[in-house]
C-alpha cells in the first residue's frame, strides 16, 4: 500500500518516553506523515488532554480516530505500510511468540525496570535485587539473539521495536554494569539498533 495518500497525523510525544519512542519507530518505518508535538509532562497541552483525558503519551490523532496506546499505534502504522513484514504475517507461531514477549516486557519487565531505575522509591529491597529480576528477561532475550540476528526472525520485526526502548533504558541505568554482563548478543543487538538510521532519526531533536 502506498503511503503517499495518507493524511498527516499528529503524534503527541515525549522524546525519552519508551512508549512514545516505539510508536515513533513504527510510524517512521511505515512512512506515515506525522506532525510530532513534543509534550512537557509538567504542562500537558489542553488539546492533547481533550483527545485523551488519561494524559499519557503517545497519543496519535488521526482524521477519524484517536489512538492512545503505543502498541495499538504500532499495529495501526504497520497496517498502513509494512515493507519488511515486521508483523511476521505468514507465521502464526512467530506472531504468538511475539505477542507473548511484548506482554512479558510490558507487564513484568517494565515493573522491574522502574524499580531498578528508581530504587530509592522502593527501599524494601536493594537496587541490585531489582536489577537481578530484570536481568532474567535480558538473559532470555540474549538467548534468542544467540540463535539469529533479531529476536524472532532473520529480519527485524515488531517485537524488536517494541522492546528496544525498554532494553535501552535498562542498559543506560548503569552502562558500565551492562557492558560487563555476559549478554554479548543482546549488547550487539542494542548497539546496532541505537546506531541505526531509523533510531537516530526518531531521536533527533526538532529544530522548530
Amino acid at each position: 500500500m502506498s503511503t503517499r495518500a495518507m493524511p498527516e497525523a499528529t503524534l503527541y510525544s515525549f522524546r525519552r518516553c519508551p512508549y512514545a519512542m516505539r510508536a515513533r519507530l513504527a510510524l517512521r518505518y511505515a512512512g506515515v506523515p506525522v506532525q510530532i508535538v513534543e509534550v512537557s509532562l509538567k504542562a500537558k497541552p489542553a488539546e492533547m488532554l481533550a483527545l485523551s483525558p488519561k494524559g499519557t503519551v503517545p497519543v496519535l490523532a488521526l482524521e477519524d480516530r484517536v489512538i492512545d496506546e503505543s502498541l495499538e499505534i504500532m499495529h495501526w502504522a504497520l497496517a498502513q505500510h509494512d515493507p519488511e513484514d515486521w508483523r511476521l504475517s505468514t507465521d502464526p507461531t512467530a506472531q504468538a511468540r511475539m505477542a507473548a514477549l511484548i506482554a512479558e516486557n510490558d507487564q513484568v519487565f517494565k515493573v522491574h525496570l522502574n524499580r531498578y531505575k528508581y530504587a530509592e522509591r522502593y527501599p524494601e529491597a536493594p537496587m541490585e535485587h531489582y536489577r537481578g529480576q530484570g536481568e532474567a528477561f535480558l538473559a532470555h532475550l540474549d538467548g534468542l539473539l544467540q540463535q539469529r540476528r533479531y529476536l524472532l526472525a532473520e529480519h527485524p520485526s515488531l517485537v524488536d521495536m517494541a522492546l528496544l526502548p525498554f532494553v535501552r533504558q535498562f542498559a543506560h541505568v548503569d552502562r558500565e554494569w551492562f557492558a560487563q554482563t555476559p549478554h554479548g548478543a543482546l549488547q550487539r543487538w542494542l548497539r546496532e539498533w541505537l546506531e541505526s538510521p531509523l533510531f537516530v532519526g526518531v531521536m533527533a531533536k526538532s529544530l522548530a
